[in-house]
C-alpha cells in the first residue's frame, strides 16, 4: 500500500494470538500505526515483538494488555489510545471467546457478553472522537469499523431482553450465539447512526480458525471444534485485512463477509428494532465509563 497508508492508524483487539495478530503485523508491515490490544501479559509480549519485527517501522506499534471484559480496562486502553494519536481509521473489533461455565466479572456483567460485545461497545464509543477526526480527513468510506462475529448467530432466534447477558439460565454456547448475533446488530446500527459521519460499519465471519479461541469452552465444544475442518489465522486474517484497507468494502456498510464475500445473516441479525434496542441498553450498562 505504500505511501498511502503510512499516516493511517489501526486499533485492533485481541491482537496477542490468531487472527488479530496475523491482522496486526500485516498493517504494521504496511507502514500502518498499530495499537495492538490483548489480555494475556505472557502473550502480549510475544506478540509485540512479532508485530513490531514485522513492522515498517516498530516505533509505530503499541501493544496494550487490557481485557476487553473489564470496562474499567476498556476504558483505560481507550484513554491510552486517546492520548497517543488523533486519529483511528480502522478499529477492528476482534477480540472473543467463549467461557464453559458463568462468570460474572468484578463489575458485574456475565463475561461472554462482555468480553464478545460490551467491551467493544465502550471502547468503540470512546473512539469516536478519533474516528470521526479521520472521516473528515479522509475519501468517504475509508474509515472503519470492522467487527468479527461468527455463523454461531444463525443458531439464537434473537435476545433475550429479560436476561441480555444470559445470566440466569447460563448455558455455555446459548450466550456465545447470542453474543454473535449482537455483534451483527451492534454493526448494523453503527453504520445508521454513524455512516452519515463518515464511519463504514462492517462485520465478518471467520470461519473455523485453528487458534486458541475455544480454550476454556465447556468440553464438549472443544471435542467438536476439532471435528470441524479449519483455517489458519493467516486465511481468517485475510478478510480482516481487506475490511480495513481495501477501497471495495467502503461501499458496503452494514453488510457481513467471509472469504471477502458478502454472505446473508439470520432474520434475527436483521432486525433493526432489536439493533436499535441493543444499542440503548448497552449504553446503559457502560454508562459511567
Amino acid at each position: 500500500m505504500g505511501n498511502a497508508t503510512e499516516s493511517r492508524v489501526a486499533v485492533i483487539t485481541g491482537a496477542s494470538s490468531g487472527i488479530g495478530r496475523e491482522a496486526a503485523k500485516a498493517l504494521a508491515r504496511d507502514g500502518w500505526r498499530v495499537f495492538a490490544i490483548g489480555r494475556n501479559p505472557k502473550r502480549c509480549a510475544q506478540a509485540e515483538a512479532e508485530i513490531s519485527a514485522a513492522a515498517a517501522d516498530a516505533g509505530r506499534v503499541t501493544m496494550i494488555c487490557a481485557d476487553l471484559a473489564l470496562l474499567a480496562e476498556t476504558a483505560r486502553a481507550a484513554e491510552q489510545i486517546l492520548a497517543s494519536t488523533d486519529r483511528v481509521d480502522a478499529l477492528l473489533n476482534n477480540a472473543g471467546g467463549v467461557t464453559a461455565e458463568r462468570h460474572i466479572t468484578a463489575e458485574g456483567n456475565e463475561n461472554t457478553f462482555a468480553s464478545n460485545h460490551l467491551g467493544h461497545f465502550l471502547l468503540t464509543q470512546k473512539l469516536l472522537p478519533l474516528l470521526r477526526n479521520s472521516a473528515a480527513q479522509t475519501a468517504p468510506g475509508t474509515t472503519r469499523v470492522v467487527s468479527v462475529s461468527s455463523t454461531g448467530h444463525e443458531h439464537t432466534e434473537g435476545l433475550d431482553w429479560d436476561d441480555l447477558q444470559t445470566m440466569r439460565e447460563f448455558v455455555s454456547g446459548v450466550a456465545y450465539c447470542r453474543a454473535k448475533l449482537a455483534n451483527i446488530l451492534f454493526t448494523r446500527e453503527l453504520a445508521r447512526r454513524h455512516g452519515p459521519e463518515g464511519i463504514t460499519a462492517l462485520v465478518m465471519h471467520p470461519g473455523v480458525v485453528h487458534s486458541n479461541f475455544a480454550s476454556h469452552a465447556e468440553p464438549g465444544m472443544q471435542e467438536y471444534m476439532k471435528t470441524l475442518d479449519g483455517e489458519t489465522p493467516e486465511v481468517a486474517a485475510d478478510t480482516l485485512i481487506w475490511l480495513a484497507s481495501a477501497a471495495e468494502p467502503g461501499t458496503r456498510a452494514g453488510e457481513y463477509f467471509y472469504l471477502r464475500e458478502s454472505i446473508p445473516t439470520s432474520a434475527a441479525a436483521q432486525d433493526a428494532a432489536a439493533a436499535e434496542k441493543l444499542w440503548e441498553e448497552s449504553e446503559k450498562l457502560v454508562a459511567g465509563w
